[in-house]
């Protein structure tokens, strides 16, 4: 049973559950796959709603971006399904939702437990930027948390897409989070974007509050122009060191990704899989699991189509099922993480236990730090090649 309205024949496969948001275009549920028995979130998009918003078009492109992606940090889209008025996207299900909810709960993380964080967070954005998309909208309500406590960068405009220049007109873009030059309405390449937003993420992971905020918009704008924040003083000196270098104005002397990596403070306690940057989309392709090979072949599906579906980046029912037993397979064996260090977050995000959610449709909000001025300069390299805007 669906319990769908109406949407039974087109997702067949899956036993649809509650509703875990309602988004601008539709809303998100949770449903089992029947064929593996792993839990999926799918976001249904009305066709209808996202032509009067003349959006179907971008959330096709930003579908495309999605589906070439194989990342443990970034939201994995299994498979989308198209009817005359529905858009349904099967997505990985975050068991624990949003990284934005455990900064409101928890308020500032323990150096330690942010920079794994933060870890997991640049590794993803590091992997879009060498697939040339700039996600442009990155905050804690777009970072959701798995069942082991992963990050996945989601939402790439996929139902919260925003034109450049109009946060205060839709209800998902938070100016907080912009660069000065997006505000400015300035041209721009995309990765340095991003850059500022992963420093505005640390500050909140660091310290509970927002390093730029203000009732009045023209006041939180002059402040994010002008790099005014404030740096707490219970700070290591080394993340006093990087924030500043995220968070200068002028983009061009904003310290880089690559920089970012190579800083001490990140390099701590690095996991070895985030050491070396992942293979591109098309070596991906060809690297088929064994295991989950054998697993799949097990429930029924022939071992050459899975094969040559897999190798050719085909979306069939094959590969959902080998995707999704993949991805359950990487959190049954703790995935990436240590045993000693999920346990601690089991401690710290226990919270968390009680509610599942994908996109919760409460909103809370961060508090604001108080004025300061932060100022670090990095030598930037330009972007040559054409980059995919992810909002």
């Amino acid at each position: 049973n669906t319990r769908g309205g109406g949407h039974s024949e087109a997702l067949k496969n899956y036993n649809v559950g509650r509703t875990l948001g309602i988004g601008t275009f539709g809303k998100v549920r949770i449903a089992e796959h029947k064929h593996t028995g792993h839990k999926v979130a799918i976001k249904i998009l009305n066709r209808r709603q996202m032509r009067t918003m003349e959006m179907e078009e971008k959330a096709k492109r930003e579908i495309k971006i999605l589906r070439l992606f194989i990342h443990p940090h970034i939201i994995r889209l299994y498979e989308v399904i198209y009817t005359p008025t529905d858009i349904f996207v099967v997505m990985e299900y975050c068991k624990y939702g949003e990284l934005f909810d455990c900064i409101v709960e928890k308020g500032r993380l323990q150096e330690d437990e942010a920079r794994r964080i933060f870890q997991q967070i640049i590794s993803g954005v590091e992997y879009c930027h060498r697939n040339m998309v700039a996600h442009r909208d990155l905050k804690p309500e777009n970072l959701l948390l798995d069942s082991k406590y992963n990050v996945k960068l989601a939402d790439f405009g996929l139902s919260n897409v925003m034109h450049d220049g109009h946060f205060l007109k839709t209800s998902c873009g938070s100016p907080n989070y912009a660069a000065p030059e997006v505000i400015s309405g300035k041209l721009y390449a995309g990765p340095e974007v991003d850059v500022w937003s992963c420093g505005v993420i640390l500050y909140a992971l660091l310290c509970g509050t927002l390093p730029f905020d203000d009732d009045n918009i023209p006041k939180l704008f002059k402040k994010i122009k002008g790099g005014i924040y404030i740096l707490p003083s219970h700070l290591s000196a080394l993340a006093r060191d990087l924030i500043p270098r995220m968070l200068v104005v002028d983009p061009m002397k904003r310290i880089t990704i690559r920089e970012i990596r190579e800083h001490p403070w990140f390099q701590n306690r690095l996991p070895r899989y985030l050491a070396v940057p992942p293979p591109d989309t098309a070596q991906q392709a060809k690297m088929i699991d064994e295991d989950t090979l054998k697993e799949i072949v097990n429930l029924g599906y022939d071992k050459d189509h899975v094969c040559e579906s897999l190798c050719n980046r085909l979306q069939n029912e094959a590969t959902v099922a080998y995707y999704l037993l993949l991805d359950n397979r990487f959190r049954a064996t703790s995935g990436y993480l240590g045993a000693d260090y999920l346990q601690s977050m089991g401690r710290s995000f226990n919270q968390f236990t009680s509610s599942e959610s994908a996109s919760p449709s409460t909103r809370q909000y961060l508090p604001a730090s108080n004025d300061s001025q932060g100022s670090g300069l990095r030598p930037y390299y330009p972007v040559e090649r054409k980059w995919a805007l992810g909002c």
